[in-house]
């Protein structure tokens, strides 16, 4: 099951914001923004451990490129026009996730490390921090999905175990229905004979559809028509069994209209999660963005990793179907535009606005 957390995410939008960054050498703030001196003439980083300027001898350019064109040059200790601590991390990252992907075996921890370029010690800090999963957790998710792929693909469940990498048959059943949900059988029949229960509802963000496997909260979508919202539901999970909830699943169905009036609470419900290891990257960095802040799809696709694939970022953000318990309205464009939300942009900014709310009333 994921689970929110409540860790910092820090917003450098204004320069009394930067200068508290460089007072504190945030390290958050390491690709933020760079702070040049105009005594001296050069630019630094905000973590920079030289000797801090008088507040108005201080000011704020976007990066290296735009200090120096303003006629500074880099400081000789921090190096603010090289590549930051936290790029050179994601690289390393990246690289591991590429030997993970490309082996039939979860490689050691020794190997990957070696990859990285960094201890075995440091190296498992830094990919969790980056990915919000651990070596092995990634490489089961990377397994998970090769699974599915040979499973739709192979005429029998023997083929694509092999071809997915599996040695023994054992091994594969033991973990199959940890990674897909359910059996290997009932999976390559599109999920047919599973059972899943489902409930509309209202809230203040219009109809609610609730539905949970055996497993836990599998969907919540939103929207005006209620019809609609049934024949979307019908459609995704087209060979199970959905069955109306009963009173037991009533109570299941209050407490998500409860998180979506009062997201802060928190949904303490256990979750279905279905997609590729990269979905589930990016979703588990989702969950860890706090209430009532957001950040850009550039800056999700940086802590997963990969800065590079801001559209599958994207991608990831719009496949998600459970609103609000995986909070992709809390991710917006570089410029703070609201776009791309499943459910409507109207929706994600009363989201927002909602959240922000009850930060700025402190959270009470």
């Amino acid at each position: 099951m994921i689970e929110t957390t409540t860790n910092s995410l820090a917003t450098f939008d204004s320069d009394e914001a930067k200068w508290a960054a460089v007072l504190a050498r945030d390290a958050a703030a390491d690709d933020a923004f760079v702070y040049a001196v105009r005594t001296t003439g050069i630019y630094c980083r905000p973590i920079c451990a030289s000797r801090r300027p008088r507040r108005e001898n201080a000011e704020f350019h976007a990066d290296g490129p735009a200090a120096e064109r303003a006629g500074y040059r880099p400081c000789q200790r921090c190096r603010p026009q090289e590549i930051s601590l936290a790029q050179r991390h994601a690289a390393s990252v990246a690289r591991a996730c590429r030997l993970i992907e490309a082996s039939d075996e979860l490689p050691s921890l020794d190997e990957l490390a070696q990859v990285a370029g960094l201890s075995r010690f440091h190296f498992h800090r830094v990919f969790k921090s980056t990915t919000g999963l651990t070596p092995k957790a990634y490489a089961v998710a990377q397994r998970a999905e090769r699974v599915r792929a040979e499973l739709l693909t192979r005429e029998t469940v023997t083929e694509a175990i092999y071809d997915a990498g599996f040695n023994s048959s054992g091994r594969f059943y033991a973990a199959a229905t940890h990674m897909l949900g359910m059996t290997p059988q009932r999976y390559r029949s599109g999920g047919e004979g599973m059972e899943i229960r489902f409930a509309l509802g209202e809230c203040s963000l219009g109809t609610i559809l609730v539905a949970a496997s055996e497993k836990g909260i599998c969907a919540i979508s939103l929207g005006d028509d209620p019809e609609r919202l049934l024949e979307e539901f019908q459609e995704r999970f087209a060979n199970a069994i959905l069955v109306p909830g009963g009173k037991d699943f009533d109570a299941w169905v209050a407490r998500v209209v409860g998180f979506v009036e009062a997201p802060h609470v928190g949904l303490s419900l256990p979750l279905d999660i279905r997609g590729t290891a990269f979905q589930q990257r990016v979703w588990q960095a989702l969950t860890e963005i706090p209430v009532g802040t957001t950040i850009s799809y550039a800056e999700l696709a940086e802590r997963i990793g990969s800065p590079r694939a801001v559209r599958a970022v994207a991608s990831a953000c719009a496949s998600n179907t459970i609103a609000l318990a995986i909070p992709c309205h809390r991710v917006v464009r570089s410029d703070g535009a609201l776009s791309g939300y499943r459910w409507g942009v109207k929706r994600k900014r009363a989201l927002l606005e909602r959240e922000q709310d009850h930060e700025l009333a402190g959270g009470s």
